[in-house]
């Protein structure tokens, strides 16, 4: 089952909240633990004063050891822990409710500041002072079972404080981001809508939201293309019935009409010859197809090796010679180097160039074959003499089966697949095909990427 992203943000939010807020109340509770500890000591000391204050004013002490009430009217609680001992560490006045043991004398003067662990904790101040030609050493004390207790309720009040503060969090940032993903939800809803028969449909209506405008803009784009796909894929498929159903036609009607009346053997091997010719044409068309299938394919792959141009070139126009001469035309090469490429390929895509020079050039017009070698790589040319491709056929001359004029759909040698042919294997090679036309010259150029040069 999918997570809730308005959970997901509720309890990232509510976490967040706690951490912080436990941050803060660690934090408040350490200060006020060292704020307590430090009052405590504080008043330690200054009970000490105190006492010193109270033996100086008397005669002696076993005159204030009568006064009792006197110095535990000044401790003021159960708490409080008081010692006067002699230099032996005998208690001379001891008010000690817990029965804590005597503390171990000081080594030096001043104020000192232990704590006590047994039987009770306690935090004591013990300071040694002169008295009647001898010293004395005073020891006040504070059981620390209250401030303990003060510190306990107030850390359960923070650990209640964060649970409500988180479970708050949790609930308000579930409620904002409910209302915030409002217009997800509402985008996701409009999205829905859009299926096989409605690509032309378009997100709007989002622009307030940032995030949401460059997914929109993004969604977009993407239908734009799934648009223009489907609508290739949908051309294509009428193309190829169109072309299938040409030869498919002749062959039904050839062989309906000879079935039709007795023919001699002179006219049924006349008729098989013009099948197999037709034969050839879908076997061929048949097999470009699979050729484009396949290219198109994210695992196919080429193998790459230095082609010399020269050699390449040189085989291609002495294979083509016979039609290049039947259609009065001759080839001028201007190649040299080599280039990175799948050789078998390489001379495909250039065969396809070549065929298409001579089909659709002027007679009696030289065919131009050249390459250099440029910043983006390396280009090789296919130029010639003929009728201009007007711009509005330029973007769409390389798709399967089209063809710039009647003339050419007529034509039974033509598939109308060499240039889509030619773009794919370029595609292949991470290169690309261009081309440009004027009234003067056709030119036909492929790139091969940098790094196919050698």
């Amino acid at each position: 089952m999918p997570r809730s992203l308005s959970l997901r943000l509720a309890s990232m939010f509510g976490l967040t909240s706690v951490a912080l807020l436990g941050a803060i109340g660690f934090y408040l509770l350490t200060s006020l633990e060292h704020e307590i500890a430090r009052r405590d000591d504080l008043a330690l000391e200054g009970r000490l004063e105190r006492m010193r204050a109270l033996i100086g004013d008397s005669e002696s002490i076993d005159e204030l050891r009568k006064r009792r009430q006197l110095y535990e009217n000044m401790l003021g609680n159960r708490d409080s822990l008081l010692w006067v001992l002699d230099t032996e560490g005998h208690a001379l006045i001891a008010i000690n409710p817990t029965h804590q043991p005597i503390p171990q004398l000081p080594a030096e003067a001043g104020v000192h500041l232990r704590n006590v662990a047994q039987p009770s904790r306690a935090r004591i101040a013990l300071q040694r002072i002169a008295h009647d030609g001898g010293s004395i050493t005073l020891v006040a004390g504070q059981l620390l079972a209250g401030r303990e207790q003060v510190l306990h309720v107030y850390r359960n009040r923070l650990w209640m404080a964060m649970t409500m503060g988180g479970a708050l969090s949790f609930l308000s940032g579930w409620g904002v981001s409910l209302r915030g993903l409002r217009p997800v939800r509402a985008l996701a809803k409009e999205a829905a809508i859009v299926d096989a028969q409605h690509l032309s449909a378009r997100l709007h209506g989002f622009d307030q939201v940032a995030e949401l405008q460059q997914l929109c803009e993004s969604l977009n784009t993407m239908l734009a293309r799934l648009e223009d796909g489907f609508g290739r894929i949908s051309r294509f498929s009428e193309d190829l019935a169109h072309e299938m159903r040409t030869p498919l036609t002749n062959l039904m009607g050839e062989t309906q009409l000879a079935l039709a009346t007795p023919r001699s053997v002179d006219s049924y091997q006349e008729l098989l010859t013009s099948n197999q010719e037709e034969y050839e044409r879908l076997s061929r068309m048949v097999d470009n197809i699979l050729f484009l299938s396949r290219a198109g394919q994210p695992s196919a792959a080429v193998h790459l090796e230095a082609v010399p141009l020269e050699d390449a070139v040189g085989q291609l126009c002495e294979y083509f010679e016979g039609l290049a001469a039947e259609r009065r035309n001759c080839f001028i090469t201007r190649v040299a180097g080599t280039v990175l490429a799948d050789s078998a390929l390489l001379r495909r895509a250039l065969a396809n160039l070549l065929v298409n020079a001579m089909k659709y050039g002027a007679p009696d017009s030289p065919i131009h074959i050249s390459s250099h070698v440029t910043a983006a790589g390396v280009e090789i040319q296919v130029a010639n003499t003929g009728p201009e491709i007007g711009a509005a056929h330029m973007p769409y001359l390389f798709d399967r089966f089209y063809r710039v004029d009647s003339a050419r759909t007529a034509s039974a040698e033509s598939s109308g697949l060499g240039l889509a042919i030619v773009r794919s294997i370029m595609a292949l090679h991470g290169g690309q095909v261009r081309a440009k036309s004027d009234i003067q010259v056709t030119v036909f150029t492929l790139i091969f990427p940098a790094h196919a040069t050698d």
